[in-house]
């Protein structure tokens, strides 16, 4: 069964492998698959979901809801997000203006099928409204009843600081960032995460399999796997191209097979163990598009990778990794996305 981590600094525990369901629920999975790989995923002890409301437009937020549908809500740690456009897209269907939070919150519950979310995260920075308008907002639906806790999705270092330090202010917990992390993609390391140290805030990783590159079926100089995300013109193509484009990092992310094999790991397996070597990691987010999927990627839960094996990792990715700092800003649009 999967293993249970503290949430930032709180008595918050989820799950170690949370179950989302960006690019699948309500677009390229049907809705009896995603109830089956819900279902898988309660199965194997996960307990922590994470949706959006921009996902699918909304229809990913009602497919887990319904999925969910039964439960013991006390049970469950549900999670999901605002700041992209929803709707219609209007001028104040995006963003984090106190109008948008407020209005938002109370269609994600509805679509959840819930009276409350245990974290309600501001999908991205919004650069457009004060940061003090929007956290006043999340420390009024966190009074409300509405969220039990507060969360962010790739911030800066700075940006983690300033939103924590008006949290702290307004007596409102903020405890998660929830930016993407994987062997190859390593840029919360130098600031994010010292930053959320200091904060009491911890990581939800997103794509830790590097949108599927991880998992070793893309191979060099072949084309994409039919069926995979690789050849998903719904967005999963363009999210992994500038992987599948460098023919150097596919040669090299086969050079982690062995190692892999050492830890009698599948080498998605692997990736999702590796990420949550990371201490300040609480989680990290796997998606699906067959209940065998989930099933098979829970093994990484619990699983310690040697201090040797995590150099030789290393090694082997070389300089196809990206640690630079200064991605983590370029997340967040420097206008709202319409």
């Amino acid at each position: 069964m999967v293993n249970y981590r503290y949430l930032g600094n709180s008595g918050l525990k989820i799950t170690e492998l949370t179950y989302g369901n960006w690019l699948t629920h309500g677009s390229q999975v049907e809705n009896e698959q995603a109830r089956a790989c819900v279902n898988a995923a309660l199965d194997v002890g996960i307990t922590t979901f994470d949706t959006a409301d921009a996902y699918a437009n909304t229809a990913a937020e009602k497919v887990l809801g319904e999925a969910l549908k039964g439960e013991r809500r006390e049970s469950l740690e549900i999670f999901t997000k605002v700041y992209f456009p929803t709707g219609p897209k209007g001028p104040n269907d995006v963003g984090l203006s106190r109008k948008h939070i407020l209005e938002s919150i109370n269609g994600s519950l509805t679509r959840l099928g819930t009276d409350y979310v245990d974290l309600y995260q501001a999908h991205r920075f919004d650069h457009e409204t004060p940061l003090e308008e929007t956290m006043l907002a999340f420390a009024d639906v966190v009074r409300q009843g509405k969220a039990l806790y507060i969360g962010v999705s790739e911030w800066t270092a700075d940006q983690i600081r300033a939103g924590a330090a008006l949290a702290k202010e307004l007596r409102v917990p903020l405890i998660s960032n929830q930016p993407q992390y994987s062997m190859l993609w390593r840029v919360i390391e130098g600031e994010v995460v010292p930053a959320s140290e200091e904060a009491g805030l911890s990581q939800v990783v997103w794509s830790p399999v590097a949108q599927g590159v991880l998992t070793g079926k893309y191979l060099p100089g072949k084309a994409a796997p039919e069926g995979s995300r690789g050849t998903d013109d719904k967005g999963g193509k363009g999210m992994i191209s500038r992987f599948l484009d460098d023919q150097e990092l596919l040669e090299r992310v086969q050079g982690l097979k062995p190692i892999a094999d050492e830890l009698d790991l599948t080498m998605a397996q692997l990736a999702i163990a590796w990420v949550l070597q990371n201490a300040n990691v609480a989680a990290a987010i796997i998606g699906a598009s067959r209940p065998q999927q989930v099933v098979d990627n829970a093994k990484a839960s619990g699983v310690e990778i040697p201090t040797e094996l995590m150099a030789r990792i290393d090694v082997v990715l070389g300089d196809k990794v990206v640690s630079d700092p200064a991605r983590t800003a370029q997340s967040s649009p420097a206008t709202r996305p319409v």
